[in-house]
C-alpha cells in the first residue's frame, strides 16, 4: 500500500499539477494569439475590407484577452498544489 506522504507519490502529484498548469497556460496563450491579437492585426493590413461592425472586433479581442488572463490565473492555481 502507498502512503500519502511517500516521496514518489508527492513527486507524481507535483508533476501532474505542473503538466496541467502547462496545458492550461498553453490554451491561454493560444486564445490570446488567435482570438485576441490576430483579429486586431488582420484589420491593420491595407487589403482588409472595412468591417460591417467596426466595434465587434475590438470587443471580441478584449473578451479573448480577458479569457486568456483567467486561464493563466487558473494555471497558476494548479501550481499552488505543489508540495
Amino acid at each position: 500500500m502507498v502512503e500519502p506522504h511517500d516521496p514518489r507519490t508527492l513527486l507524481i502529484a507535483n508533476e501532474r499539477a505542473k503538466l496541467t498548469a502547462t496545458y492550461v497556460n498553453g490554451v491561454a496563450i493560444a486564445v490570446l494569439a488567435v482570438g485576441g491579437l490576430a483579429p486586431l492585426f488582420s484589420q491593420r493590413t491595407p487589403l482588409a475590407a472595412p468591417p460591417d461592425r467596426p466595434w465587434l472586433t475590438p470587443v471580441l479581442s478584449l473578451l479573448c484577452i480577458c479569457v486568456s488572463g483567467v486561464l493563466h490565473w487558473a494555471a497558476r492555481g494548479f501550481l499552488r498544489e505543489l508540495r
